[in-house]
């Protein structure tokens, strides 16, 4: 959501930020700040109306006894249907006021959210700007496979193949996947690695939250209106999460954060559903696009001017986990053209893939902001002011763990299809050094 005061104060810059993000102009023509002050100038002209009417109400009211008290019924009269004049123009203007700030506040949530300065100008992912690489590549003595060729040639016994499409598609149609054996018990000791990560060393609440969520929630992020055909929608009317950044964002919805208590960082487990529709024929093959996907998610809640340095913090977070787990990446600052509808400034880190001979995103990590928490109306108060303000959100993957496990997969696969289980990750296997074929 964005400050309308800003945009009253602020026009032009409101205009050349969108413009800095390619965002197109409204089709009616002439500029969104036009548009949305259009709509606001009827905001305020219907709030002048209800308060003069008020004002006579008021005044009207408290000469009406009087009137009667020297006897004046004609005066007395006259002050009442005054009165009930003043009352029906409150309520006809309350609608207008209503219906104009819909239509003021509709634009204002479909819009996207302002890039900092600093964010590289530029149209797509081509246009973003490395920051730093960490470790190499591996070198092998053999062809290295995809993750989907080696998960499908590792047996589960009678079972079938340790990562099985086929039946997944079977049961759920396209872009679903059943891990089994050693390879779901990656998945597992992947989740549970990151989350010891992440809370024990980086100091994150760990959190259990909803997977089923109202449209306010998802609004509140930005998801919604925006993204809707992304969505998942039940017969019920809720929705099911596309990350934990939602339900757990949420968290302070509606609620004033005592001063002391900032930041509050986040980190949550869970599935997360996407329809994937604007990824058609992309990524069609193995696990990298799924409609259901494990992650471990890190939210942060800020002071204003603490939201910088908590994006580096939590970008060197996600990072550390690559780290540990010795998988080769880029961290990129995303351009403006390539940035998500709630970020104004993102880090993608992006883990090397030996079949695709590239690196690809595995972690994204933004600030918001005010812009979620104006959505979700979360605030916080400073010691000795009475007056609250909107506090800061940021989020990041902590990480992708499907895309975690095809890393570790294909880097650490063996020219006999095996897959050495990365040193940090054997107390959470249970022991187990090398996932193979079941005998």
């Amino acid at each position: 959501m964005h400050d309308i005061r800003f945009i009253r104060e602020n026009p032009k810059a409101f205009d050349e930020a969108l413009k800095r993000r390619s965002y197109p102009l409204p089709e009616s023509g002439g500029s969104w700040s036009d548009v949305i002050l259009s709509y606001d100038a009827d905001v305020r002209a219907a709030v002048a109306k209800k308060q003069d009417a008020e004002t006579t109400r008021n005044q009207s009211s408290k000469l009406i006894g009087k009137a009667k008290a020297s006897g004046d019924e004609a005066e007395a009269e006259r002050l009442m249907k005054a009165v009930a004049d003043a009352k029906k123009v409150i309520e006809t203007v309350g609608d207008e006021e209503a219906n104009a700030q819909k239509r003021r506040d509709d634009i204002l949530l479909s819009l996207p959210n302002l890039p900092y300065e600093d964010v590289p100008l530029g149209e797509s992912e081509d246009d973003n700007v490395e920051v730093r690489q960490w470790g190499e590549a591996p070198s092998f003595t053999f062809e290295p496979k995809s993750h989907d060729a080696v998960g499908e040639a590792l047996s589960a016994g009678d079972a079938g193949p340790q990562m099985d499409f086929e039946a997944a598609v079977s049961m759920s149609g396209s872009r679903f996947v059943a891990l089994k054996g050693q390879m779901a018990r990656l998945e597992r000791a992947l989740s549970a690695f990151m989350l010891d990560t992440q809370t024990l060393e980086n100091g994150y609440l760990e959190v259990s939250p909803p997977l089923l969520v109202q449209d306010k929630a998802l609004e509140g992020t930005g998801q919604l209106p925006k993204f809707e055909e992304d969505l998942f929608k039940t017969t019920s009317g809720h929705y099911l999460i596309p990350t934990a950044e939602v339900s757990v964002t949420n968290l302070v919805r509606e609620q004033i954060v005592a001063d002391e208590a900032l930041p509050l960082r986040f980190t949550a487990h869970t599935p997360c559903f996407r329809s994937e529709a604007g990824s058609a024929g992309r990524d069609t093959k193995g696990m990298i696009r799924l409609h259901q996907f494990n992650k471990v998610e890190m939210v942060s809640i800020t002071k204003p001017e603490e939201s910088d340095a908590e994006l580096e913090r939590m970008t060197g977070c996600a990072e550390g986990v690559l780290q540990k787990l010795g998988l080769a990446y880029r961290v990129v600052k995303l351009c403006t053209g390539d940035m998500g509808f709630g970020a104004r400034r993102t880090y993608d880190i992006e883990v090397w893939l030996p079949s695709q001979n590239t690196y690809r995103e595995i972690s994204s990590c933004s600030t918001c902001g005010d812009f979620q928490a104006r959505r979700m109306n979360a605030r916080f108060r400073r010691a000795g002011e009475k007056k609250p303000e909107f506090v800061h959100t940021l989020n990041g993957s902590g990480l992708a763990v499907g895309r975690t496990l095809v890393a570790v997969v294909e880097n650490y696969q063996n020219e006999d299809g095996s897959i050495t289980v990365p040193d940090v990750l054997v107390p959470y296997m249970g022991g187990v050094t090398k996932i193979e074929s079941a005998n």
